[in-house]
């Protein structure tokens, strides 16, 4: 099987790394059965990369690529992903060829950003590294972003969360070509649990900060520092010299999301916080961050989360308090 990774501009040279990492490993599975190497592996580069830089696998740029059947694109080295799109635009012109005959194509965490730019995932579920969520959802709309999956496959279009979810995905996709027990080998090598459902759990609330409204920053800092005390979205808009239909106008477009949601989330970090460096009950957390009803909190810690308080509690707590 072909199988040609790209070499994006300002790619992420640990994404890259895993994934030849892995797909030689399976390689050689296949020779120590006897067999030959599944895989023939090429890193194939556009006009913003013009070598190897030292990975073990054969380059080539997209020019010389005659045929190839499965194309990975790794994630991307650095938050500004619009300027690194930009910087790639000639590989989103070869996706978009790449998939118009055939080819599948799979990408790795913020690597989905390059996909919906060519277009390939228009129409089709998809998912991103959970913290770029937002971000995704506001510049590409007719992708149908499913957030807390760890992978996604659509018509000839695999997806995954961000960084250890691409070994899930990897996983897949040996699974789907390889067979199970190629799966399984690979699972055990690289100690990749095979059981992880969903990746909402390892979100972290990280809003744009960049986006020079001094109004919405002043915002924000009330939210930060007011949230257990704030009840009501009036409160906020009495804060600020503007009409409430305004003030959320600017402030989502500035920020991804509306005061209210982002007053919800700013508390949901503090209680997850609480929950993984104190003693508190669930209860004591609910009223330490402001809200009065267990059960909706109990609802919206799941909703955001993917899970309930006490069993987030358990998944991470154990990491600190055991190091």
């Amino acid at each position: 099987m072909e199988l040609s990774i790209l070499l994006t501009s300002h790619h992420r040279m640990l994404s890259v790394a895993a994934i030849l990492d892995v797909f030689q490993s399976v390689n050689r599975y296949f020779s120590d059965l006897g067999k030959e190497p599944f895989f023939r592996i090429r890193l194939i580069y556009g006009e913003g990369e013009v070598k190897n830089m030292g990975y073990d696998a054969v380059g080539v740029h997209m020019s010389e690529v005659q045929r190839t059947d499965l194309v990975l694109v790794p994630a991307f080295a650095s938050e500004d992903i619009r300027t690194l799109v930009e910087a790639n635009l000639d590989l989103t012109r070869w996706l978009c060829i790449q998939h118009g005959q055939g080819v599948e194509i799979a990408s790795f965490c913020t690597g989905s950003f390059l996909l919906a730019a060519s277009g390939v995932l228009n129409g089709k579920k998809a998912t991103t590294h959970i913290n770029a969520t937002t971000a995704f959802a506001n510049s590409f709309p007719n992708v149908l972003l499913q957030s807390r999956e760890i992978l996604t496959e659509d018509g000839g279009v695999y997806t995954s969360g961000g960084a250890t979810n691409s070994f899930h995905l990897m996983l897949h996709i040996i699974k789907k070509y390889c067979g199970v027990d190629a799966a399984i080998y690979i699972s055990k090598m690289f100690a990749i649990d095979m059981d992880r459902e969903q990746q909402a759990c390892y979100g972290t609330f990280t809003p744009n900060r960049d986006h020079g409204d001094e109004l919405v920053k002043g915002i924000e800092q009330y939210i930060r520092e007011m949230y257990p005390q704030i009840q009501t979205i009036e409160e906020i808009v009495n804060e600020v010299p503007a009409s409430r239909r305004n003030m959320v106008r600017r402030f989502k477009k500035a920020t991804g999301v509306t005061p209210i949601v982002y007053l919800q989330k700013v508390r949901l970090e503090a209680a997850k916080k609480m929950l993984e460096q104190t003693n508190k009950s669930v209860m004591e957390i609910m009223l330490d961050i402001g809200y009065r009803d267990e059960k909706s909190f109990r609802k919206l810690f799941r909703k955001n989360t993917g899970t309930t308080p006490v069993s987030y509690r358990e998944k991470f707590r154990g990491v600190i308090w055991n190091a």
